[in-house]
């Protein structure tokens, strides 16, 4: 992946954590950093000053990062920081800047949400359109924990946010742990179809280790992990996200549907984890 990622602001709390959180992530992967803030039709918030914030918390956030690499080659130069006020609809203008970004960062929740929400309407909707991953921040980091966290399923999505958690580990230097979820069709009788209910788990086993082992080969620089919970996917990658820096998931998984631009899995988990989470889509 290339080119710059891309953070909104909007003065918020989470917003300000996802500055953070881009600018570190920038100085890891020797990216720059380019922040927005959109105002949409009738705002009144103040473009300039939330820009001016957050762009001298980016340079901070960035020297930390690069004092956390230093002796790791290849990362010098320090984040090359630039901002730019936008106006227009918030979710199409962050999708448009999605399309030539390496990603794009936003806080779960802004200004305008909801005391009860998780995640924003803004984060969801952006999350479902952006050409470019998607990472969802709600709080500054408490600590680390040196483990990336990633869906996986076997599906187109699941591939590519596969790449996505590779990168990420990598660049962290963390082990990355492969989180394969199934559960036994309400329709399908197992008894009938295996026997028994060891079978079902001897054979979803089988199949989500099958999926990892490819990866664990051409990345034999990592520590990868793995487990293959029967459990809800939503359930078993929030239960991860407890110890991790990130967790990763596709746009959609094998149980997704077509018209649905956000699976139910990326929907829970952007809902209900409480780490970072990065939404990843295939390029086309």
């Amino acid at each position: 992946m290339g080119g710059q990622i891309v953070v909104a602001v909007d003065g918020s709390a989470p917003a300000t954590a996802a500055v953070e959180w881009a600018a570190a992530d920038a100085a890891r992967r020797g990216l720059d950093l380019r922040i927005v803030h959109v105002r949409g039709p009738g705002g009144t918030d103040d473009p300039a000053r939330a820009l001016a914030t957050a762009a001298a918390l980016a340079v901070q956030a960035g020297r930390t990062g690069q004092a956390g690499r230093a002796g790791q080659a290849g990362q010098t130069r320090p984040v090359g920081v630039t901002t730019e006020a936008l106006a227009g609809n918030v979710v199409d203008t962050l999708v448009a800047e999605s399309l030539a970004a390496d990603s794009l960062v936003l806080g779960a929740r802004g200004l305008g949400g909801f005391t009860g929400m998780q995640a924003g309407s803004v984060s969801v909707a952006v999350a479902g359109h952006a050409a470019a991953p998607v990472v969802v921040v709600r709080t500054p980091p408490q600590g680390r924990h040196d483990r990336v966290v990633v869906g996986f399923d076997g599906s187109g999505h699941a591939r590519t946010a596969m790449e996505y958690a590779v990168e990420q580990a990598r660049a962290r230097r963390a082990r990355l742990h492969v989180v394969s979820a199934w559960q036994i069709p309400v329709s399908s009788p197992y008894a009938a179809a295996y026997g028994s209910l060891i079978e079902v788990m001897q054979d979803a086993d089988r199949q989500a280790h099958g999926h990892v082992v490819p990866w664990r080969q051409a990345n034999p620089d990592l520590v990868i992990s793995e487990e293959q919970p029967c459990e809800h996917p939503v359930s078993a990658l929030v239960r991860a996200a407890g110890t991790a820096d990130l967790v990763v998931v596709g746009a959609r998984g094998l149980g997704g549907f077509a018209a649905a631009v956000l699976g139910s899995v990326g929907h829970g988990v952007l809902h209900h984890a409480a780490c970072p989470v990065a939404v990843v889509r295939p390029r086309f």
